[in-house]
């Protein structure tokens, strides 16, 4: 095998080697494929153009793969690829009620057992511990119990 044929096969290996790593990280063939090219070319360099020759060409690919690999695997390179941006948002979570126990509030509707209340600028579902309260009627929360809002009539 002649000398081009040798630098084509390690410089396509090179190639597909820098494809894999800073390109399109994670596909593997590619990679594969450059892997197996370099060295089909260093044993063939070793084969066909002596000892001296395939160590000189074997620690050229090895310093060219490294030179790859590092540039690729530098975190500028690397922050192209990933997801970088922090979420800061928020949901409201149910288990911090925004009606607190002592609040009161104006009924909508009549409450049988349940109904909707104002809180001052806040519409509720609540319920009563069983009691017929009329629409229109001042209520008080008495506690938060799993998802629902308790309320009492205020005397």
């Amino acid at each position: 095998m002649d000398w081009l044929t040798i630098a084509l096969l390690l410089l396509f290996g090179l190639l597909f080697l820098a494809v894999e790593v800073i390109f399109i990280p994670g596909t593997t063939v590619v990679g594969l494929v450059g892997f197996c090219l370099l060295i089909a070319g260093i044993w063939f360099s070793y084969r066909d153009l002596g000892t001296n020759t395939g160590h000189l060409l074997l620690a050229g690919s090895a310093a060219a793969v490294g030179l790859v690999v590092y540039v690729g695997l530098r975190p500028k390179n690397l922050n192209r690829m990933a997801l970088t941006n922090v979420n800061h948002a928020r949901v409201h979570d149910v288990r911090h009620p925004d009606v607190l126990p002592g609040t009161t509030g104006r009924t909508l509707s009549a409450l049988r057992p349940a109904g909707t209340v104002l809180f001052e600028d806040d519409r509720r579902e609540v319920t009563t511990r069983g009691e017929f309260v009329a629409a229109g009627a001042e209520v008080r929360v008495l506690a938060i119990e799993h998802n629902r809002i308790v309320v009492e009539r205020v005397a």
